[in-house]
């Protein structure tokens, strides 16, 4: 590999061999010295033009816990609001030398771009409304860590799929390692081409919770909508929200998974999200791990 930007380009023994690197590299973090000098010398550059805690913090985490040089360029203050272009900005990386850029953008596409201007790695951390590949593979990371397996789980994503890299980025990994991916979701938050993804639909939560092994929930992204997709919070809340009714119709194995940041009360109730069978902090602390494989492999060796 020398780029990520889509969870579409990983066969089924990359993918594997990333989590099972993750799974080595997580013994890092209990360690009193939580660091390895696997990629003293080379320089990561966090390139973000959308606003992001979790995901900046965890590649930032996780490139000094492998000895990189770590720099972050936020769009805001920067050339960018002069009217800097991405090519031009990406050329200003290329000069000072930057072996890894990790870049998220509002426009889908954006990292393919990039990786066309650039001579070192790219590493997708969201591009639009396409996709987000480390997302994906920490959340096979944690359904791997807490069920023992991703070889034909069945896994249900519920919420605004239409708006959602997360969503897409998930059904092409999961699929390819073997799982049973349903979208549960209204028509409105569907994209048109979802007949041509390898999952199953369904616009019941009720009947389709019983027979899942982890639950997906997705944030309504309020930031992408441009129109009403549905009349209003209550009724989404009480066809889509997961609470502790709903839960307990679920197997008493089942997870529920969520990429965060949760909106508590609309997709998820307090209960269901403060719940042991809730592994939103597990996502966080693999995520750090997961992103330290997927640079060791990229920038530090095979």
């Amino acid at each position: 590999m020398r780029h990520l930007l889509s969870a579409g380009d990983l066969d089924r023994d990359e993918a594997t061999l990333i989590l099972d690197t993750a799974a080595e590299l997580a013994q890092v973090g209990d360690r009193a010295v939580k660091k390895l000098p696997t990629l003293r010398g080379r320089t990561v550059v966090n390139l973000f033009y959308e606003d992001s805690t979790r995901t900046r913090t965890s590649f930032e985490l996780a490139a000094k816990r492998l000895s990189a040089d770590v720099i972050n360029f936020s769009a805001k203050g920067s050339s960018v609001s002069k009217g800097e272009s991405l090519k031009d900005t990406a050329l200003t990386l290329q000069a000072m030398g930057a072996d890894g850029v990790v870049i998220r953008h509002s426009a889908s596409g954006a990292a393919h771009r990039l990786a066309g201007w650039v001579d070192g790695s790219v590493l997708n951390a969201g591009d639009g409304t396409h996709e987000h590949p480390t997302q994906a593979l920490l959340d096979a990371f944690t359904m791997r860590s807490r069920l023992g397996r991703l070889e034909g789980l069945r896994v249900a994503v519920v919420g605004d799929i239409l708006h959602s890299r997360v969503a897409r980025s998930n059904v092409l990994l999961l699929t390819t390692l073997g799982a049973h991916v349903t979208l549960v979701a209204p028509p409105t938050l569907l994209p048109v081409s979802v007949d041509t993804w390898p999952c199953e639909v369904s616009y019941d939560l009720d009947e389709v919770l019983p027979k899942t092994d982890v639950v997906m929930m997705l944030r309504v992204q309020a930031e992408r909508m441009r129109d009403s997709f549905f009349p209003s919070v209550r009724e989404y809340s009480r066809n889509y929200g997961l609470d502790g009714e709903r839960l307990e119709r679920m197997p008493s194995d089942a997870i529920v998974m969520h990429p965060g940041p949760m909106v508590r009360g609309m997709e998820i109730s307090a209960e269901v999200a403060d719940s042991p069978r809730c592994t939103v902090t597990e996502q966080v602390a693999n995520g750090v791990s997961l992103r330290m494989a997927v640079l060791y492999l990229l920038l530090g060796g095979s």
